[in-house]
């Protein structure tokens, strides 16, 4: 989708692709108030959104609630943890092989895709395992066994 940008929305994509990382709303606001020509935060919103209406900009959310945004030409899937938020970036984009027939596809133009995996990570499966001995031991001595 051929899209005419605005300085504005080129200033912010560029600062996106520079980053070399997803950055939140917050942070991209952090790094263009300490340009030549900053912008508002509302503003930042604005041309987020409407840089990922045209398929430039995708949005991650991640299991805080917190949105992630990065240029749609950097191709990044995830694995994140629901507990802690600790995420890894997967290799590959196990996805890109499939494609949407005519049917499926309703009339929509595709502009991008996300593919986000939601799990435990290591540690905090440990703790919840640890947690749940310890709960479990507590239990155990609290309440007096049954004599036979």
């Amino acid at each position: 989708m051929a899209t005419t940008l605005s300085s504005r929305q080129e200033q912010l994509l560029e600062a996106l692709r520079r980053a070399g990382r997803e950055l939140s709303g917050q942070d991209l606001h952090a790094c263009l108030r300490a340009s030549a020509t900053p912008m508002g935060l509302a503003t930042v919103y604005r041309h987020l959104r409407q840089l990922q209406q045209w398929g430039r900009v995708r949005c991650r959310h991640l299991p805080s609630g917190e949105a992630l945004f990065a240029p749609t030409e950097r191709d990044e899937h995830h694995l994140t943890c629901v507990d802690c938020g600790q995420t890894h970036r997967l290799d590959r984009c196990p996805v890109h092989a499939l494609e949407l027939n005519d049917e499926e596809l309703r009339g929509y133009l595709p502009l991008f895709h996300t593919l986000e995996f939601y799990g435990l990570c290591p540690d905090c499966q440990r703790r919840q395992r640890r947690s749940e001995t310890e709960v479990g031991e507590v239990a155990g001595q609290a309440t007096p066994s049954p004599s036979v």
